[in-house]
């Protein structure tokens, strides 16, 4: 199925209740790229844009996608949580795509490609994370937080990324528990790179470590960008980014 240029709108896939998910989606030679957002993110990104554009030069099959209640898509943000959008994403992938898969994944996007491989090893070829942030219900959340979440059934913060607030929902919070993985073993064979600037100030770059640690697969390689923010959304990021995916695509 073709996509529609970026000017006009997405396509919509409705999940088994109803609710419409957004879509772009481009046939193409080899692996699909799926690129999976991050937390309150959604497809329209500039990393997302500017790795589909890459695609469409060189002929590649992308998706981007939005998870129910964040961009295009239908639903409510508040009642989405970790493993809602990583079935919002399977939906997709499974009723799009076809043949292996390339996941890019951002910020949360990395931690839910970490879950959709886990979900589809026979078809993720490849995963790609940028500052990827596996267990950030753990890690992310100091006792204050919890107790927040706790008592009020949410969590409203300051983000210097958007004029909205994060907001984190308990119901969030507590799929996000219930998902960790960097405590065991991530049985995972499959090539994955890890993209992290170490100016981060939102995901600790050793937590690119700790994935790499953790995962079964032994060929991981960890990239640090040593001026690098959270996005790297800077040209010489993005076009590391390119160069990582172009060079696993082509391993396939």
């Amino acid at each position: 199925m073709l996509d529609t240029p970026p000017s006009l709108p997405p396509s919509f896939l409705p999940r088994p209740d109803g609710l419409k998910l957004a879509y772009r989606h481009r046939a193409g030679k080899g692996a699909t790229i799926v690129f999976l957002p991050g937390y309150m993110s959604d497809m329209e990104g500039g990393k997302a844009i500017a790795l589909d554009q890459w695609a469409a030069d060189t002929g590649r099959a992308m998706l981007r996608l939005d998870y129910a209640g964040n961009g295009a898509s239908e639903g409510a943000f508040e009642d989405g949580t970790l493993a809602s959008w990583r079935d919002d994403a399977l939906s997709l992938i499974d009723g799009l795509t076809q043949g292996p898969l390339l996941l890019v994944g951002s910020s949360m996007g990395g931690w839910l490609a970490l879950l959709i491989a886990l979900a589809r090893p026979d078809r993720v070829a490849g995963i790609v994370g940028i500052a990827a942030a596996p267990d950030f219900t753990e890690w992310g959340f100091p006792q204050a937080d919890r107790a927040t979440l706790a008592a009020q059934g949410r969590l409203v913060e300051p983000t210097p990324y958007g004029d909205q607030p994060y907001v984190t929902t308990l119901g969030f919070w507590e799929s996000g528990q219930a998902l960790k993985l960097l405590e065991s073993e991530i049985a995972l064979d499959c090539p994955i790179r890890l993209l992290h600037g170490q100016a981060d100030p939102d995901v600790p770059w050793d937590v690119a470590l700790r994935i790499a640690k953790q995962v079964r697969s032994s060929d991981v390689q960890t990239l640090l960008v040593k001026d690098g923010d959270h996005r790297l959304s800077r040209d010489s990021d993005i076009a590391l980014l390119i160069r990582t995916v172009a060079s696993l695509l082509d391993s396939f």
